[in-house]
């Protein structure tokens, strides 16, 4: 069941519009997911300024450190899917666990690597550990705070540290990376996960399988069943793109091992949705997916994360590139970015609860989509860094909410027993979009025949374009009675 979020145990049912007041408990429990969400943004991050050094290190060449990334990326987006449903059938809690003691250990093994496959195992690990933590996470907050306000505040929290996670990744790798060398980054990973492990366990409820409610009652009869050719066909489609865009980015869509996990991954993909059709346990319930709200919703949370992802690699380029800013400099500008962002999600629930996830879903990219524009006005002055510092800043902030609201339109109005399907679509358009974006249109700055500058400006351009474009189509998917269950708390 979920716990009560509220001070006074004779607390209504609905409360009034505004964020509301959680329990010990509450606080003690959503600290406990949302360190764990923060730990995995981290990753995402932490490790990009310390490749040149772990590289120098470990005896990786320049072309193999891209997998660094990769063995991360390909088991924390793949599996995202199957570890959502998993959840569902065999216990959020017992597979959230699992993860986080993986995610440790693994984070060890890549602080200790002797040699690059001892890292990139670790890598991959924890990549895997991720992709258990991730959707069992999110459905554990959503399941334990009830609809309306408190989910919305608990939400507002997560997608505020989720986005906070990536940025301070990025300064904090730098400084640590400076100061301790490379591991550092690995360690402060390890530490996070035996900080969050043991208290996890006194504080998550446990959702058992097939139990009426969906929510840790008394099991009906019959074991759980999995969709294994679902599972093996969206794994493995999932996998295959994944490589192929990673590798992308690094080495361009011309190479062969390039074209031929894209056609097998878009093969297994739609193998997938053929099986999922025809299955009676379908890992992936097609009416879900028919549903206004998560169809239109995760388009928006696709657009928002390969969009704003693109934005942030360009911008790294132009800062350090054009304008020759350091790397400690070029931190600082992301961390402006970091610090509106935190302030953004303190007061997202508040916009949510006003305008409702719908309005502020579109608002929100509408908002990022014209701030991204505004940053065509780079050239390669020095005063430049000021406008970069507050488009981008301010964009974060329209990213977050997007984030947030996407969250709540996807999973509002599901049942407690479909949530990690749910959110296993909602975490696997985030990983996702932070894989396609860079490789579908960050590459055109350094491959374009004109300058840098130029490049930069061609991606900005699109990138502004794809974004406004997804807001005029999100209004309107969203539009009418069957996109109604999106609303934000309730005014008695």
């Amino acid at each position: 069941m979920a716990i009560d979020t509220t001070t006074s145990p004779t607390a209504p049912t609905r409360e009034p519009l505004g964020a509301p007041r959680l329990s010990t408990r509450g606080k003690l429990v959503l600290f406990v997911l949302c360190a764990a969400q923060f730990m995995v943004a981290l990753d995402f991050s932490v490790l990009n300024v310390a490749l040149p050094r772990l590289g120098a290190d470990l005896g990786m060449s320049r072309s193999a450190l891209q997998w660094a990334v990769t063995a991360f990326a390909l088991p924390s987006g793949g599996f995202l899917l199957l570890f959502g449903r998993a959840g569902d059938l065999f216990g959020r809690r017992r597979l959230f666990l699992t993860g986080l003691a993986l995610f440790g250990a693994a984070s060890l093994l890549a602080t200790l690597a002797w040699d690059p496959a001892s890292f990139l195992t670790g890598r991959a690990l924890q990549g895997l550990g991720a992709a258990a933590i991730v959707p069992t996470g999110m459905s554990l907050l959503t399941t334990t705070f009830p609809e309306g306000p408190a989910r919305d505040r608990a939400l507002g929290i997560s997608g505020t540290l989720l986005s906070l996670g990536f940025t301070v990744g990025m300064v904090a790798g730098g400084v640590l990376t400076d100061a301790l060398g490379w591991r550092s980054t690995m360690a402060l990973l390890t530490v996070f996960a035996l900080v969050v492990l043991p208290l996890a366990p006194g504080l998550l409820p446990e959702s058992l399988p097939h139990s009426p409610d969906g929510m840790g009652g008394a099991p009906v009869s019959g074991r759980p069943r999995l969709d294994v050719p679902g599972a093996v066909t969206v794994t493995g489609g999932l996998l295959s793109l994944i490589y192929a865009l990673s590798t992308a980015a690094g080495h361009g869509f011309g190479r062969a091992d390039v074209v031929a996990a894209l056609i097998a991954g878009l093969a297994l993909l739609t193998v997938f949705a053929v099986v999922e059709s025809r299955s009676a346990a379908p890992l992936v319930s097609l009416p879900m997916l028919r549903r206004r709200t998560v169809a239109w919703g995760n388009l928006g949370g696709l657009v928002t994360f390969s969009m704003m992802s693109t934005v942030i690699f360009v911008l790294t380029l132009y800062l350090q590139e054009i304008l020759r800013l350091s790397a400690f400099e070029t931190g600082l500008v992301f961390g402006v970015q970091g610090v509106l962002s935190a302030l953004a999600g303190a007061r997202a629930p508040k916009v949510i609860g006003r305008f409702g996830a719908r309005r502020t879903l579109v608002g929100s990219l509408a908002g990022q989509g014209a701030l991204i524009a505004a940053l065509l006005g780079l050239n390669a002055h020095i005063w430049s860094v000021w406008l970069a510092t507050a488009a981008v800043s301010l964009a974060s902030v329209c990213h977050l909410g997007a984030i947030i609201s996407y969250g709540l339109t996807v999973t509002s109005g599901v049942p407690d027993e479909e949530q990690g399907l749910a959110t296993g679509l909602v975490t696997t358009t985030q990983q996702v979009g932070v894989t396609v974006g860079i490789p579908l249109l960050g590459v055109l700055a350094t491959t374009s025949g004109g300058d840098l500058l130029s490049g930069v400006h061609t991606v900005l351009a699109l990138d502004a374009v794809i974004v406004l474009a997804a807001a005029a189509l999100v209004a309107l998917g969203l539009r009418g009675r069957g996109a109604q269950p999106v609303s934000g708390p309730v005014e008695p």
